[in-house]
């Protein structure tokens, strides 16, 4: 009885250490992860509008959203590029808040344009201090319409300045830029937010911000005002089919800023920040969920 009892305690002793041994051993469960996600921004036409996107940027900023390439369009090219570069958002409203219309323009007489564009060019290189676009801390892609062919362009190399100013250089207010054997006229003629320029380089998610939306109800009282009232409807109706392939878009509240307002510049500062803030939920839904799968630290 006693030599049956004993064999029964060893056998359990056995089965115990061999789990226990198992247990021990066995590979932890792995966390498979894909690539790193990329995160776009894109930045839309708009001239003065464009102030918002620095609101846009201050909380994106503030919330630690990390952003792995940049597509700006006119306006959206300017902020971009100085982002781009190293200045953070608060450094961009200070430098907004002093900006003066004769800094980055110079009435001359017309020939395709009332204004010169080379004071825009020199005022962003001297801000980057001569960084090309392939040297910039965030890769940059800056959105042109070559005016020979209408097909648009997207400079991600080269002299920032000169990418800058031919995005910017809306038709018939500005001359077009000329350079490396092609005339340039502003990206938003025929891609005002080039949503499809951030997927066709490595995007996974595209956040997108549209100030084209919304009219001012103002007449125009000059032609320079009427020809940027034109563009400005032009932006509007265009950059509602790259909206829908955005992942987040953010819509400043900024129909009442006209094309040339710096005076209101601040205001619309406080739009971009109050657009932002109301995605911020969609956006941090969408980094979990990329974290969860690896794919963002």
């Amino acid at each position: 009885m006693n030599t049956v009892r004993t064999i029964k305690l060893c056998v359990a002793i056995c089965c115990y250490l061999l789990f226990c041994g198992c247990a021990t051993t066995a590979p932890k469960t792995q966390i498979t992860s894909g690539p790193q996600a990329k995160i776009a921004l894109v930045l839309g036409a708009g001239a003065a509008k464009g102030f918002a996107h620095i609101g846009v940027l201050k909380i994106l900023e503030s919330s630690k959203i990390p952003l792995h390439m940049i597509v700006g369009t006119s306006v959206g090219s300017f902020v971009g590029s100085l982002y781009a570069y190293g200045y953070d958002a608060y450094a961009l409203q200070k430098i907004a808040m002093t900006l003066q219309k004769s800094d980055v323009a110079e009435l001359t007489i017309p020939d395709n344009g009332f204004l010169k564009g080379e004071r825009l060019r020199d005022y962003v290189n001297t801000k980057v201090h001569s960084a090309t676009l392939d040297k910039l801390k965030i890769p940059m892609y800056v959105v042109a319409t070559d005016i020979k062919t209408g097909n648009s362009v997207v400079f991600n190399s080269g002299n920032t300045g000169m990418a800058v100013q031919a995005s910017c250089s809306i038709p018939g207010v500005f001359q077009p830029a000329r350079f490396s054997g092609a005339s340039y006229v502003d990206g938003g003629v025929v891609n005002p937010l080039a949503v499809d320029v951030a997927r066709r380089f490595g995007a996974d998610i595209v956040i997108a911000v549209d100030i084209s939306s919304g009219i001012d109800a103002v007449v125009p009282a000059t032609t320079i005002e009427t020809i940027m009232k034109s563009i400005q409807i032009m932006y509007s109706k265009m950059s509602l089919i790259p909206l829908s392939q955005a992942d987040v878009v953010i819509k400043p509240v900024v129909g009442f800023v006209g094309s040339a307002d710096f005076a209101q510049r601040n205001e619309a500062i406080m739009e971009g920040e109050k657009a932002a803030l109301a995605v911020m939920p969609q956006i941090n839904a969408m980094l979990a969920k990329l974290r969860q799968k690896g794919r963002l630290p």
